[in-house]
């Protein structure tokens, strides 16, 4: 199980809790372009290919457009 491409839980739980308001412009940038990418990667690997902690994260963040794969 490759996860790969992927951001952390951890990594989308940081971005998270910080607010916009406090993030500079590129960290705001960063996280929309982390994100994005993030979410391609989900669409497009297996679902049976993700750790049970993606599987998770998908889950949770709504990223499990391919959970019938």
């Amino acid at each position: 199980m490759s996860d790969m491409g992927r951001q952390s839980l951890g990594d989308k739980a940081s971005s998270a809790i910080k607010p916009d308001s406090e993030k500079s412009y590129i960290e705001q940038a960063s996280d929309s372009v982390k994100g994005a990418l993030d979410s391609v990667a989900s669409a497009v690997q297996p679902q049976q290919e993700k750790s049970t902690t993606q599987k998770i994260g998908d889950a949770v963040t709504g990223d499990n457009t391919n959970r019938n794969l």
